[in-house]
């Protein structure tokens, strides 16, 4: 069994025995029919992943690495806002005619911003530090800016990394705000794996512990039944990932310069219903 397995059944089992039920209250969140979309919850979800051990991600059913990816470059590489720019369609519900989401995501990111050592926009300001500043605790970056919320279409889920740097070893901490148990659990993990195995490589480091903190990890109440059945599954060892050795550059990584080996999984979950 993989760590991400585990990590995922356990957690998946603690917040349907010990969690949370909204019924009884009111939720923004709506199925496409209309009716309300209730959760299962629990306040404080801390996964640890060791990324120095195995890549963290579902065997259970198959993760799309290569569209995480895509979309994490989108936000981190592109700094986009615009799903013109994304080659999937899982923003499409909030984005408006021309594309954009409004101020959220890879728009934060770009935003410049004055330092002592200069002109710097968020992403550029970590790969900055981490080749000059390693042993700095500053080096962090954000995207929930309350002063654009009123400009986002979503507020921003996965909104914070914390990196540090301890001998050679990346380490960091994703803060989420909220997530979809089911829908986006193990894409977070992979993607901001993947993110940390690519700034390791260009900052001469090694990737150490990822730490994912969820504020709201919460499970729908039309996902029940699908998890029930998900973590009943018999697990696979988790692959390896493959990275181009080539790269030295943050903004060259391209989806196909990370390949996994040896990824074998249950089968798809189809038809998904997304609460809006």
């Amino acid at each position: 069994m993989s760590k991400a397995d585990s990590v995922f059944i356990k957690m998946c089992k603690d917040i349907l025995e010990n969690g949370s039920s909204s019924e009884g209250q009111e939720v923004r969140a709506k199925w496409s029919d209309g009716a309300a979309a209730h959760t299962i919850r629990k306040f404080g979800v801390i996964n640890r992943y060791d990324l120095s051990r195995e890549f963290p991600i579902l065997t259970l059913r198959p993760i799309n690495l290569k569209a995480a990816i895509d979309e994490m470059f989108w936000i981190w590489q592109k700094k986009s806002n615009n799903i013109k720019e994304l080659n999937s369609r899982i923003w499409d519900s909030w984005a408006n005619e021309e594309g954009s989401i409004g101020k959220a995501y890879g728009y934060q990111l770009g935003i410049k911003h004055r330092y002592s050592e200069g002109e710097f926009d968020q992403v550029d300001r970590v790969l900055y530090d981490l080749k000059h500043n390693p042993c700095s605790r500053r080096i962090i970056v954000n995207m929930y800016n309350h002063s654009d919320l009123h400009e986002m279409h979503l507020y921003p889920c996965a909104y914070s990394m914390t990196f540090n740097v301890i001998g050679k070893k990346l380490n960091a901490i994703l803060n989420q705000r909220s997530q979809d148990v089911l829908v986006a659990n193990n894409w977070n993990v992979s993607q901001y794996a993947i993110l940390m195995h690519a700034l390791a490589q260009i900052s001469d480091l090694e990737v150490g512990e990822f730490i994912h903190v969820i504020a709201d990890a919460h499970i729908y109440d039309r996902h029940i039944p699908l998890i029930h059945e998900l973590i009943q599954r018999a697990p696979y060892p988790a692959p390896k990932l493959w990275i181009n050795p080539d790269v030295k550059n943050f903004y060259d990584f391209k989806v196909e310069d990370f390949m996994l080996e040896d990824y074998q999984s249950g089968e798809q979950i189809k038809n998904i219903p997304v609460a809006i």
